[in-house]
């Protein structure tokens, strides 16, 4: 097993299926919750361990987290409002070495919780043309956004098994 990946990659479906598309919903509903029951109660201590070696520390997945689904969540709505935006992409590892990233995470599981109440709301409201929007990563090329909706599930699950690996680890 490679240890960045303790759930496997992402592995797109070939086409949209709504019930696919539902259970992706749900799973990004459920992720706030999810972080703050594993990472919630963690010590100082604790949050500072990586999940692998070289790899990031608890507290660092846990800021990165809404970092990335805010970006998501924005990338969704310039989707939705104009015609296949290309979006901006940034530098993930970068932002784990910036200043906030050493705060409690408590501020980030608030953020977590916001934004994906918002998040889901609108993911909820979508129609399955909807789904079918696009919009250009200058690395990735054109993605419809049923599809980055089950990359974000993904992502929401992957990053919970890195904390899960750490606690193991420890």
């Amino acid at each position: 097993m490679d240890s960045r990946y303790p759930i496997g990659r992402f592995i797109s479906s070939a086409s949209q299926n709504p019930v696919e598309v539902q259970s992706w919903i749900d799973t990004i509903a459920a992720a706030p919750a999810k972080y703050r029951a594993l990472a919630g109660q963690l010590s100082e201590a604790a949050l500072d361990l990586p999940y692998r070696e070289g790899g990031w520390t608890i507290r660092q997945v846990v800021h990165h987290v809404p970092d990335s689904h805010a970006q998501a969540y924005t990338r969704f709505k310039l989707a939705l409002t104009e015609n296949q935006p290309t979006i901006k992409p940034y530098d993930e590892h970068a932002w784990a070495h910036l200043a906030d990233y050493s705060l409690p995470v408590e501020p980030s599981l608030v953020m977590l919780e916001a934004i994906h109440t918002r998040w889901v709301h609108l993911l909820r409201s979508l129609t399955p043309e909807q789904f079918e929007r696009t919009f250009k990563h200058p690395e990735s090329g054109v993605l419809p956004l049923w599809q980055v909706a089950g990359l974000y599930a993904w992502h929401s699950e992957h990053h919970l098994a890195h904390i899960e690996q750490a606690l193991k680890n420890a």
